[in-house]
């Protein structure tokens, strides 16, 4: 007996030394979660809902985050990281773009800022003033947050950062965030947020585009249904009647784009991945295996043999008239060599991940002397024409660039009745064959300057601005009409406007 007691008193001791030492350790978390970095991100819930009880925060966070992750990127990626982010902040700063769209989070947010902020809560000023998106997906995702935030005029903008979960990767890879799908784990999320809480801000400009077309004389009004346009050119929503752009017995079609606009071999050897990818989605589920089939496909689809291929006669300079206004106002023809097949119209100085076609102009040769290197914020896109895949792989070397064609601020391509009765199209990574004109008609593309958004740059930025060269720009130099009364009163309203919208209810997959 004496043996059992003994027994049980050292297994008594034994345990209450661990729940001492198991508390001490909950203790020892607590503090270090208090003391956690991740408070420098965390918003509460009084900000982020209407009607909730106003908390007393003791520390206000250096750089709040709202983040918007589309978990049907980089296949099981983006679900991974939501996540982790949700265990890292506050689950309801972390938004699934498959469950709620981001024009409705944002309205929701700053109306709700903007009620605290008459209440006399400085905290929700100082919330306002300091807030940074985070948004996790491939091109089409990150050029559709920027458009919402754009569209809805924001009293404060909050400049954006962008996790690359795509194939291409461009826009995060143009301001410094890499161009590889990232780690899902909490090391590298919190290394991520490091960086967005240390990235500097500079503008970046957006473009619109329009295109019309005439309308059947016979049979549905609606084209060639749908059509297969990006939903970034409101593929299922035709202008309204009341819009300006809209013409009695035409389709007008508008939306925006931030990276670039393309046509021609590019935009088919896009166009045929992305077919590729809808009938078989299993097999895209890496971003290697996606950049490699994009590669054969390029094979597969004669481009490196144009000439045996392609018809001369299908070359897009036999396809349609180009003109382009450098100054308000005044259009002037552009000539397009009749060997070029492709042409792209660039915002940043990243394509088809990560390469620059424009490149940077030599103003000590007299064909680049009115051409200036490829600022992302001094309202000009740059017009870039392709031979063939060669032409296409002078990128890979240093200082290898595309046929230079012009700089604008406004572009028109006028397709006319033709040797082809299609030509492929791509905005930002998505692709559409496009029908041309069988009869006496012409199919417009317009290309124009539209506005501006905040970006969030790292010291990797590829990026360059046309105040600072080396650095980005904080100033605000383009003419702005944001205080007059009407421009006022919109910024208020926070609807977002039809340039970027996003038809209710579609299958975001596509944007990955």
């Amino acid at each position: 007996m004496l043996q059992v007691r003994i027994y049980l008193s050292f297994v008594a001791s034994v345990t209450q030394t661990i729940n001492i030492a198991v508390e001490g350790s909950i203790t020892m978390a607590k503090l270090n979660s208090d003391s956690s970095p991740l408070k420098d991100f965390f918003i509460p819930d009084f900000i982020l809902f209407p009607k909730s009880e106003v908390e007393d925060v003791p520390e206000e966070p250096t750089c709040p985050v709202i983040v918007f992750i589309n978990s049907k990127s980089g296949g099981q990626l983006g679900g991974d990281l939501l996540i982790t982010y949700r265990s890292l902040l506050n689950k309801n700063q972390v938004f699934d773009l498959g469950e709620e769209a981001p024009d409705k989070a944002l309205c929701r947010l700053y109306t709700n800022l903007e009620r605290l902020k008459h209440d006399g809560v400085d905290f929700a000023a100082k919330i306002e003033e300091k807030l940074r998106i985070i948004v996790a997906g491939g091109d089409g995702t990150a050029g559709w947050i920027l458009g919402v935030v754009c569209d809805l005029k924001l009293p404060h903008p909050p400049p954006i950062a962008t996790v690359p979960l795509g194939t291409g990767n461009n826009l995060p890879f143009a301001f410094g965030w890499g161009k590889r799908n990232p780690g899902t784990d909490s090391h590298s999320v919190e290394s991520f947020l490091e960086k967005v809480k240390n990235a500097r801000e500079m503008k970046i400009d957006n473009w619109h585009i329009l295109m019309r077309m005439k309308a059947p004389s016979q049979g549905a009004y609606d084209p060639i249904a749908p059509l297969e346009l990006p939903h970034s050119l409101h593929a299922f929503h035709r202008v309204s009647a009341m819009d300006e752009l809209n013409m009695e017995g035409y389709h007008t079609f508008r939306g925006g784009f931030w990276n670039y606009f393309s046509m021609g071999m590019d935009a088919q050897i896009s166009y045929a991945f992305h077919s590729e990818r809808n009938l078989h989605p299993e097999k895209f589920k890496n971003q290697l295996v996606n950049q490699s089939t994009y590669v054969k496909l390029g094979c597969t689809q004669g481009w490196f043999a144009a000439s045996l291929f392609h018809p001369s006669s299908r070359n897009l300079a036999q396809l349609l008239k180009v003109k382009i206004m450098k100054r308000q106002g005044h259009w002037v023809d552009l000539n397009i060599p009749r060997s070029m097949r492709s042409i792209i119209c660039l915002n940043l100085p990243s394509f088809s991940g990560g390469l620059n076609p424009w490149g940077t102009p030599n103003p000590k040769k007299v064909r680049d002397r009115d051409l200036t290197p490829p600022y992302v914020d001094d309202s000009l896109i740059e017009v870039v024409g392709f031979r063939d895949a060669w032409h296409g792989l002078v990128l890979l070397a240093p200082n290898g660039h595309g046929t230079r064609l012009a700089q604008a601020r406004r572009i028109r391509f006028e397709f006319h009745k033709g040797a082809a009765d299609h030509t492929f199209m791509r905005i930002d990574g998505e692709p559409w064959k496009q029908p041309l004109p069988t009869d006496d008609d012409t199919v417009v593309v317009e290309i124009s300057h539209h506005g501006q958004v905040n970006m969030l740059a790292t010291h990797d930025c590829k990026s360059k601005s046309i105040h600072d060269p080396s650095t980005p720009s904080t100033h605000e130099d383009e003419e702005d009409d944001s205080n007059d009364e009407d421009s006022s009163e919109a910024q208020r309203k926070f609807g977002a406007a039809d340039t970027f919208r996003v038809p209710d209810g579609i299958d975001i997959s596509h944007l990955s």
